[in-house]
């Protein structure tokens, strides 16, 4: 070490024009040491068989990576399944809501031809009953009319009568009619 020390201090005291010798250890400069050091490390490692640990740790993490791939690419075959499916569970139920649409739309078309055809029996229905009462009313107001009719040619007949007998001549005529019942 004081040689390392002696040959700075002679740079120092030669000034900047001299040459200045690379300060080393038993001759070994400091690249020299640099270089050793590496090899030394080299040599450590290599004894301690650290690239092959190194390569069993990448080996290790390739592994795990094949094993995600492999894991990856399994989902996604699951996700197509799954996904074929579900398209053709929307398939089918689109076709059931045709179904159902058109079902629906048949019915509807029944129920309309049915409300028409109960609503043309109702309007006939009720068109027979209106004939009927009209019927009735004109049988009713006929034998009004004929009871009216009755009842005013008997009171005519009763005034006639009235007029052109008298009590007398109604004597002779009950007597008659009483003759003619005990004959017959």
């Amino acid at each position: 070490m004081s040689e390392l020390h002696l040959g700075a201090v002679a740079a120092v005291e030669h000034g900047s024009d001299a040459v200045h010798a690379a300060p080393s250890v038993f001759g070994v400069t400091a690249p020299m040491f640099i270089a050793l050091a590496i090899l030394v490390v080299f040599a450590i490692l290599a004894w301690k068989k650290v690239p092959a640990a190194i390569g069993k740790a990448l080996d290790a993490k390739i592994a795990l990576i094949r094993s995600q791939l492999a894991e990856a690419e399994a989902l996604r075959e699951e996700a197509e399944a799954l996904k074929q499916e579900y398209q053709a569970k929307a398939k089918s139920a689109d076709a059931e809501a045709a179904a159902i649409v058109e079902r629906a739309h048949g019915e509807a078309g029944e129920i309309v031809a049915k409300a028409k055809s109960d609503a043309e029996a109702l309007v006939e229905r009720r068109g027979r009953m209106a004939e009927d009462k009209i019927a009735a009313e004109e049988r009713a107001a006929v034998k009004q009319l004929r009871a009216a009719a009755a009842n005013a040619a008997t009171r005519a007949a009763a005034r006639l009568i009235a007029e052109r007998d008298d009590p007398s001549a109604d004597q002779r005529i009950i007597d008659e009619a009483i003759a003619e019942l005990g004959s017959r």
